[in-house]
């Protein structure tokens, strides 16, 4: 599958899809649902990244 898979390792939500746009907001939806339900005391505030170059 082509497309892009985002994680919050924090609390271990995933999201995948195939724009970068609607996969962003789908994993701050789970995540925003996983917090309202497991409060959590201190998180870890880092952003993480990965990409492909091309002929790599």
């Amino acid at each position: 599958m082509s497309g892009f898979t985002f994680t919050c390792p924090e609390v271990s939500t995933v999201s995948q899809g195939k724009t970068l746009e609607q996969d962003v907001k789908t994993l701050r939806e789970a995540t925003e649902l996983y917090l309202e339900e497991f409060p959590q005391a201190d998180l870890d505030r880092s952003l993480m990244t990965t990409f492909e170059v091309a002929g790599a």
